[in-house]
């Protein structure tokens, strides 16, 4: 993704408790997605902007009421981040210790990039040429997921995975099989999701009233 980097004072968010997180130059960082990692699971945001003590991200739901989180980048770095303030979707929190603003932006470290991927754990249906079988997920991102199941699957075969959606409804994904190690398959979704679907599939899984609804 391109990166749009300049100092900025943190966008008006509420004014008790943040005092800290104004005070040091602050860095623009565009659409960059990352994971908040919690108590209560993993949750997906957006990186607004981001200084040495701190960092401002929007969120799909409420953020969940722990009083530490993990801040997992794309690339794989992670910092402890406190919360500090939120409004709405929005969230203000403050670096356990001082963060390289540079390093944090360009990830550049011993991380290679890839796509962001939740712990997800919930069971699906998975229907294929020899029939119906029972599978559970272990993790997802937008573009597919690692489920594990006793059907015997062929590399390259497409199948149908009946699995929760974003509401009360049960949703069905085409996907294909990228690998097998035993029991576990990889499988790419030929319909992916949006990075807001993607973000409300999570809360609804793992914290449903983060939703309000």
């Amino acid at each position: 993704m391109e990166i749009a980097a300049s100092t900025q004072k943190l966008h008006n968010g509420p004014e008790a408790g943040d005092a800290e997180l104004r005070a040091a130059p602050r860095f623009t960082l565009l659409i960059r997605a990352a994971k908040l990692a919690s108590a209560q699971g993993e949750f997906v945001c957006v990186i607004r902007d981001v200084s040495e003590t701190g960092v401002s991200v929007r969120l799909f739901h409420a953020l969940p009421a722990c009083p530490r989180f993990e801040l997992h980048m794309p690339g794989g770095a992670f910092y402890n981040v406190i919360p500090v303030w939120q409004r709405d979707n929005e969230a203000g929190f403050r670096f356990a210790r001082p963060v390289e603003v540079p390093q944090l932006i360009n990830e550049s470290g011993e991380y290679p990039k890839r796509g962001l991927r939740l712990g997800l754990c919930f069971p699906i249906s998975i229907t294929a040429l020899a029939g119906r079988f029972e599978g559970v997920v272990e993790n997802m991102s937008q573009q597919g997921a690692r489920i594990v199941s006793q059907a015997q699957l062929a590399i390259d075969q497409t199948v149908r995975i009946e699995a929760p959606g974003i509401g009360n409804e049960m949703r069905e994904v085409r996907a294909k099989v990228r690998w097998r190690r035993d029991s576990h398959y990889g499988v790419v979704f030929d319909d992916t999701f949006t990075l807001g679907d993607f973000a409300r599939l999570a809360a609804r899984l793992q914290a449903p009233a983060l939703l309000g609804e």
